[in-house]
């Protein structure tokens, strides 16, 4: 899936800004449902804090963070979604640019901050990692959800069923190694809208945090909410879902 913020033009979601847009609106999405309630609970926003919404996109997840009391401010290298987003979030201060690169930003000014399924399509997180703490106050925390690293694997990962056990489970054909993928958010469509996408295992994101000086204080792992429609698959399609997480969202901290 998605989400915006990217390091260059390949991996900008301004090309699909419409069509995420449009995704967002809907009130049974997983940002919806999944993350966003989750994430309200990690951050526990403070009113009055300064929260950095990193790869904001259209703003979905500041204006909801906005609501709460919080100073958000938002930043994205897609034109297209910051042009959405300033239709939606006039109280906001947004900038268009990259997420190793906030320029506008004074060292320690923020109290937190937030990166919601984009870190997958930056090239290097090792910088954007290093730009997010000196931009965070010390002991701020940095939030942000990936798409589960090890069971979520773009084009080496996929659902199988068993069918004497009558079990669904997740066939993983690599983890380790990582690997840029060019994926096609229109599949089946005349016109193409490819980004890319990045695969780290678990590993490479802790190691970068690390090179950062930011020190992880939390991991938790979220599942869907959507259940499977009647059928005699059902019950096991269920229990995945259930057992088989979509999303890991980890806390680091500046030491």
């Amino acid at each position: 899936m998605r989400y915006s913020e990217r390091m260059n033009k390949d991996t900008s979601w301004g090309k699909v800004a419409g069509w995420y847009d449009e995704y967002l609106q809907d009130e049974d999405t997983y940002q919806a449902q999944v993350i966003l309630p989750n994430l309200v609970r990690v951050l526990g926003v403070k009113k009055g804090e300064r929260v950095l919404d990193l790869a904001c996109g259209q703003g979905y997840f500041a204006r909801e963070l906005y609501k709460l009391g919080a100073l958000t401010v938002g930043a994205d290298i897609s034109r297209e979604l910051i042009a959405k987003a300033k239709t939606m979030s006039s109280n906001i201060p947004l900038h268009t640019t990259a997420a190793h690169k906030l320029d506008f930003a004074k060292p320690a000014e923020f109290d937190a901050a937030l990166c919601v399924l984009a870190l997958q399509n930056m090239s290097d997180i090792g910088a954007v990692f290093k730009e997010v703490k000196r931009v965070l106050k010390p002991g701020a925390r940095f939030v942000f959800v990936i798409n589960h690293p090890t069971f979520r694997v773009l084009k080496r990962s996929s659902w199988g069923w068993d069918e004497e056990t009558k079990t669904q489970y997740r066939r993983i054909d690599g983890y380790l190694s990582a690997a840029k993928i060019a994926v096609d958010m229109h599949p089946g469509k005349e016109k193409k809208a490819n980004t890319i996408s990045y695969h780290r295992s678990l590993q490479d994101f802790f190691k970068a945090l690390s090179g950062a000086e930011l020190s992880v204080t939390r991991l938790e792992e979220w599942i869907s909410h959507k259940s499977s429609q009647k059928g005699p698959r059902q019950s096991a399609e269920d229990t995945a879902r259930k057992e088989i997480p979509l999303f890991m969202c980890i806390e680091a901290r500046v030491l």
